[in-house]
């Protein structure tokens, strides 16, 4: 009997203390403060959460062999951005999640952040920008965003195409726009990047002078986007690079040309370097030029149809070869097609399926073959997946 009595006791109190319990934690939300205010959340207004992603299955091919096939989140980029004062004050970031967070050793920001600034509309013609931004190279290839780009040709893929500066804008009549960039040169120090170059001083102010136009004509038929870039690697040692991008924007066809060159007094690109065997090529090359060209087409042969074509070539040069002997400075000229099928189900999220096949040749020079003992090569990549920039925000 006494433990029933017992037993009921407990039985009041837990009841009791369990009614308590709900009214103390119904009354602190009720007290509480909301994270996000009603007048702060007018800023969410102008802000967007955008996951930006890749998604494929992949089956490689080398020299025509079938190598292995597997899935794989080929990009995700997170990005928020938007204004945080009126029409005035901007920001930016951008973080790649596929790549290997590693604080850079110049700029103190991971190497996985694409962007992250703050921009002042100084009024509807002028603005500027401070920290690391996409440096506006020029070019149709470059200016895309970057899921929705299957391979890039070997200048774009190989550059430093992230840098930290200040940015200047001028949104002139007639739709033309002009913007100047100062960058650091790059993201690493110079003996991080260069450890092999003996007898070469590094600049004190590793720079790079970004100029660019981005034109407009017929009413958005004919676009323009071509930019010149000087960029100080060393002493006396400098990089000058050319991005000419042409767009034709029809009803149903987008046709979108890119010439670019690129002339390095110190191979920044890398490309060359890498191709030389180090027992003939110890250091990093000097004097390398690079010559592009990209084409794209994209027909819209029915409303949720596309049909993509990209042709690219790239030409490797080296002309700081101290060998008398060898006569031809030219080493690899690089070959890509990618034909692509892109299917858009939905009218309202831009959300696409795709099938593409990416192939490349690589044909060295005959004086590539015979010096450095260099072979012609292929490599394919049939994909299929999907891509989105989805908007949370």
């Amino acid at each position: 009997m006494k433990k029933i009595i017992l037993l009921g006791v407990l039985m009041f109190f837990a009841i009791h203390t369990n009614a308590q319990l709900h009214k103390q934690s119904d009354s602190l939300i009720n007290r509480a403060k909301p994270i996000i205010s009603v007048d702060k959340a007018k800023i969410l207004q102008n802000v967007n959460v955008i996951a930006n992603m890749q998604y494929a299955n992949n089956s490689n091919f080398q020299d025509g062999d079938y190598t292995g096939s597997n899935f794989a989140m080929n990009q995700f980029r997170l990005e928020v951005k938007g204004m945080v004062l009126d029409n005035t004050v901007f920001f930016r970031f951008r973080d790649r999640y596929t790549r290997t967070p590693t604080v850079q050793s110049v700029d103190n920001v991971d190497h996985s952040v694409d962007m992250i600034f703050v921009g002042i509309n100084l009024s509807d013609k002028f603005s500027l920008a401070f920290g690391k931004m996409c440096a506006d190279y020029g070019g149709y290839e470059f200016d895309m965003n970057p899921i929705d780009i299957y391979e890039y040709n070997d200048i774009v893929e190989n550059a430093d195409n992230f840098l930290t500066g200040a940015q200047f804008t001028w949104n002139a009549p007639k739709e033309q726009q002009f913007t100047f960039q100062v960058l650091n040169a790059r993201t690493k120090t110079f003996d991080e990047l260069y450890d092999n170059a003996p007898d070469i001083e590094a600049a004190k102010f590793p720079a790079a002078f970004v100029g660019n136009w981005r034109g407009s004509f017929a009413k958005g038929l004919l676009s323009t986007f071509w930019s010149y870039s000087l960029i100080t690697e060393a002493s006396e040692k400098q990089v000058q690079y050319i991005a000419l991008g042409n767009q034709l924007n029809l009803k149903k066809v987008l046709i979108q040309y890119d010439f670019k060159y690129m002339k390095d007094d110190l191979d920044r690109l890398g490309v060359v370097s890498g191709l030389i065997p180090e027992s003939y090529l110890p250091n990093t090359a000097l004097k390398t030029d690079y010559i592009e060209h990209w084409l794209r087409v994209q027909y819209n042969f029915a409303p949720k149809w596309n049909v993509t074509v990209i042709g690219m070539v790239s030409d490797s040069y080296w002309k700081g070869n101290l060998d008398t002997a060898v006569s031809n400075d030219h080493i690899r000229t690089a070959w890509g097609v990618i034909p692509t099928l892109e299917f858009y189900p939905f009218k309202q999220l831009n959300l696409k399926f795709f099938a593409s096949y990416i192939g490349r040749d690589y044909k060295y020079s005959n004086t590539a073959k015979t010096t450095y003992d260099l072979n012609d090569s292929s490599t394919g990549q049939v994909m299929v997946g999907f891509i989105a920039p989805l908007k949370f925000l």
